[in-house]
């Protein structure tokens, strides 16, 4: 899912949805209940430690996609 589908679907700034990310903002629990929502996951999912040897999530690439791809 694309950070502006995101950040539309919980009906935020896509550049505060990017401080969230970056750790710079501090959401409400009942933002955090909306992204995990909008995600499809539970809000528990979303502050999970990976278990010991599991592999943790890549990290998405930093940067813009170049226009007119999708």
């Amino acid at each position: 899912m694309s950070q502006d589908r995101l950040a539309a679907d919980t009906e935020i700034d896509r550049a505060y949805l990017g401080g969230i990310e970056r750790q710079t903002e501090n959401p409400s629990l009942d933002l955090m209940d909306r992204l995990a929502a909008a995600l499809g996951v539970g809000l528990a999912e979303l502050f999970r430690q990976p278990a010991p040897g599991e592999e943790p999530p890549k990290p998405l690439r930093s940067g813009r996609r170049a226009r007119g791809h999708s």
